[in-house]
């Protein structure tokens, strides 16, 4: 389903600058444009040394809103590339007032050249596009060629947290990570009906569980590879 443009998006995204960064070199020749770093500072952005964690389509916000709410400790990156959902994201943070959150607008290809190796505790990947024609596969987010991008982000222990109503885009995955070497654990094929606790509800999520559809969930770590 396609985004209806926001009204007065511009003054609204405007008004987000102090949370949110655009990446403006998209040119699709990314290989090219990441060997020029821009890390972020990330101590800079945050104002402490706190470990940081990132989602990738964050979407509206509600998840990174209500983990970042829990964990005042930890600091989030949060990742999209539509700017039409990121500006409710940054506007649903603005109003809770959270000072751990900071935005990217743009696609996960560019990231190696903003976030510094081995710097990111984890990844969140919720309701990613499933994208469920073959010749697509290689957008899809789990897809060898992204995993190939995380991995130098992340640091030593590092984990994929994982959630998609998708089975087919669930299957694949698991066959990705294991295929690439990534230690795969606390698989949930069922979550809202297993014992997981702490699980936060996506707008994705609770449309797909309202309907009756099982939610898969699994995390994978980086653990032990070379």
């Amino acid at each position: 389903m396609r985004m209806r443009h926001k009204k007065n998006l511009d003054d609204r995204l405007a008004k987000c600058d102090g949370i949110l960064f655009k990446i403006m070199c998209e040119d699709r020749n990314f290989s090219t444009t990441i060997n020029e770093k821009e890390y972020f500072d990330f101590e800079k952005i945050f104002g402490n040394s706190n470990e940081v964690h990132m989602e990738i389509g964050c979407g509206k916000g509600q998840f990174i809103a209500e983990i970042a709410e829990r964990n005042p400790d930890i600091n989030y990156i949060a990742v999209e590339k539509t700017a039409d959902v990121i500006v409710l994201a940054c506007e649903k943070v603005l109003e809770k007032g959270l000072k751990n959150v900071f935005f990217v607008k743009g696609s996960a290809e560019y990231l190696p050249k903003y976030i510094p190796e081995g710097s990111i505790g984890r990844i969140y990947l919720n309701f990613s596009c499933p994208f469920p024609k073959a010749k697509y596969a290689k957008h899809r987010l789990t897809h060898a060629y992204f995993l190939n991008i995380y991995r130098p982000l992340l640091a030593e222990g590092a984990e994929i947290h994982q959630k998609t109503d998708n089975m087919h885009f669930f299957e694949f995955s698991i066959e990705q990570f294991s295929q690439e070497g990534w230690l795969i654990k606390n698989v949930s094929l069922d979550l809202h009906n297993s014992d997981f606790e702490g699980n936060i509800v996506t707008e994705y999520e609770h449309r797909f569980s309202s309907m009756g559809q099982p939610i898969y969930r699994l995390e994978a770590s980086i653990t032990n590879l070379a």
